[in-house]
């Protein structure tokens, strides 16, 4: 299906229901616009005994649910692991297309190939450590990177040039699917890898393609579908360079999807303007008692805030972002405080419905937060947890001024966690730093130091409330995850500043692994990326899917 053949396939349905012939609708996914029409007309159709209909789409969120309520439903997912994936790769590739030329580096890079696309499917399975996103790297990829791989080994010359390939496959083919850096090193990582002049030699390479898989000297199709063959049906952890404990990881993530998923069946089917008052109470009286919980014994909701003013011009950039984040803070507070207590008093009867309390209600029964509250702050996606997360850190700002007011803020340790705007807060310090130092912001980089602090620095600050996964840091190593390694480790405060860019790095750039902070564990926002002292070979913790986050309230 596609674009003009709505009436072709119309045409084809009444033949066919006429005839009792089966017809196929393939790709309807792609016509979401359409099938309330087919819907419809199928409704109406007197068809023959013997007719049937096959409709083939990919999962898509505008997909009529009558239509499928009234399918006999199949689900194809190709087998997970590695072994499988190889398996398909080799099953799309003919006999004489692996033998071709008997050009052995040929039909190694061809194995390489499909190595390296399974790992990058399968890594799909520990996001967000594997990748932090769901890519869709895809057969049309294979097929292209089969085909660059058939078109550079076949030229006369003997030296291949791998960098060509890397450059390929990283920009135009599989890198061009992803969209975060970090995920992309990961990449370039394999790339390196699995690509070189060591792994793929024409004969025994010096080095092997991953731990214990030595690739065929030959290029006949049956020693590499053999090799295949041997491969354990569970996958190492060490295939795609993970530490040990990542089933502990995936599971935690799995685990908190299953339990999205449930928040999602257990959702009332509201329809905006129509007003339930015993099923609202039932279903939304828990979160006003929690908003009622959190505020007790703190002033916020009736607290008198004024906005920051800098009238003389010479306020610390730190200071006025903490007064101003404050401010916004204690505004975002008495703004949901508004909102639950229109939505309570809609409740008890004492004013009526309007269109805001409405889709207020409408999200909180959907378990969303509300888009009103979204545009204040992008916090966490499910309400009760957003608003644990607002009134805890609105509290510790307080804290904050308080030791803006005395003067004490940076020389303690801040936690980054409690604030609404972590990657601001390191942005004024910048600003901070190029006004004492009488320099612009763009002469100056970013470092950190996790041992003692940062000689000849305008400004510093030391910085907490960080967690790793992937591998273990004690504030002077990383060091490898064994199977019983928790998934989450605390790590030592970091001292961090803004330095001219022609000063020299904490660490040698061959001994350390620049790694991103996110937000959260899902990592789906950076605040920034930190350097750690690391030991020999930087690609193993890029591999690992090593990455720093913010603790959560």
């Amino acid at each position: 299906m596609g674009q003009g053949q709505a009436d072709i396939a119309m045409q084809l349905l009444h033949e066919c229901a006429r005839n009792g012939e089966w017809l196929c609708l393939k790709n309807l996914h792609l016509v979401t616009a359409w099938l309330p029409v087919l819907e419809k007309e199928l409704n109406s159709l007197v068809t023959h005994e013997n007719f049937r209909l096959w409709l083939t789409a990919e999962s898509h969120p505008k997909f009529p649910t009558i239509l499928l309520q009234s399918s006999l439903k199949v689900t194809y997912e190709a087998p997970p692991g590695i072994k499988k994936n190889l398996q398909r790769s080799y099953e799309s590739w003919s006999t004489d297309f692996v033998s071709k030329n008997n050009n052995v580096i040929r039909s190694q890079a061809l194995f390489a190939l499909a190595w390296f696309h399974a790992i990058c499917q399968e890594r799909r399975n520990f996001i967000p450590q594997g990748w932090t996103k769901f890519y869709e790297f895809s057969m049309a990829d294979l097929r292209a990177g089969a085909d660059i791989i058939d078109r550079i080994c076949s030229k006369s010359s003997k030296e291949v040039s791998w960098d060509f390939v890397h450059g390929l496959f990283e920009n135009a083919i599989y890198g061009g699917r992803v969209d975060n850096t970090f995920d992309l090193r990961v990449l370039q990582s394999y790339l390196t890898q699995f690509f070189n002049k060591d792994v793929l030699s024409g004969g025994k390479g010096r080095k092997k393609l991953a731990t214990n898989i030595a690739l065929p000297s030959s290029c006949y199709d049956k020693d590499y579908t053999d090799l295949v063959t041997n491969f354990p049906e569970t996958d190492k952890p060490s295939f795609f360079g993970l530490p040990a404990n990542i089933e502990r990881s995936a599971q935690r993530f799995i685990s908190g999807q299953v339990i999205s998923q449930l928040k999602v069946l257990r959702r009332l089917d509201v329809e905006a303007g129509k007003f339930d008052k015993d099923k609202w109470s039932n279903e939304l009286t828990p979160i006003l008692n929690l908003w009622k919980k959190l505020n007790q014994g703190s002033q916020l909701i009736h607290a008198k805030v004024q906005v920051p003013t800098d009238k003389s011009g010479n306020e610390p950039p730190i200071n006025s972002f903490i007064l101003q984040e404050y401010y916004n803070a204690v505004h975002l507070v008495q703004f949901i405080h508004s909102t639950l207590a229109s939505l309570s008093k809609v409740l008890r009867g004492s004013i009526l419905l309007t269109s805001e309390v409405s889709s207020l209600a409408k999200n909180l029964l959907n378990q969303e937060v509300p888009l009103a509250w979204q545009k204040k702050w992008n916090g966490p996606e499910d309400p009760i947890h957003y608003l644990r997360t607002v009134v805890a850190r609105t509290i510790a700002l307080q804290g904050w001024v308080q030791k803006v007011q005395s003067n004490s803020l940076l020389s303690d340790t801040v936690d980054l966690s409690e604030l609404f705007h972590p990657d601001t807060f390191l942005n004024a310090l910048r600003q901070q730093t190029a006004r004492e130092s009488k320099t612009s912001m763009d002469a100056l980089k970013f470092v950190c130091k996790w041992a003692g602090g940062i000689t000849g620095v305008k400004q510093s600050v030391k910085i907490g409330g960080l967690q790793l996964e992937g591998c273990t840091f004690d504030g002077s190593q990383l060091t490898s995850n064994q199977p019983n390694s928790p998934s989450v480790s605390s790590v030592p405060g970091c001292t961090v500043a803004w330095v001219p860019k022609d000063m020299g790095d904490p660490y040698n750039p061959s001994e350390c692994i620049s790694l991103p902070v996110y937000f959260s564990a899902e990592r789906e926002k950076i605040v920034t990326k930190l350097t750690l002292p690391c030991s020999g070979n930087q690609e193993i913790w890029i591999q690992t899917g090593a990455a720093l986050f913010l603790k959560s309230v």
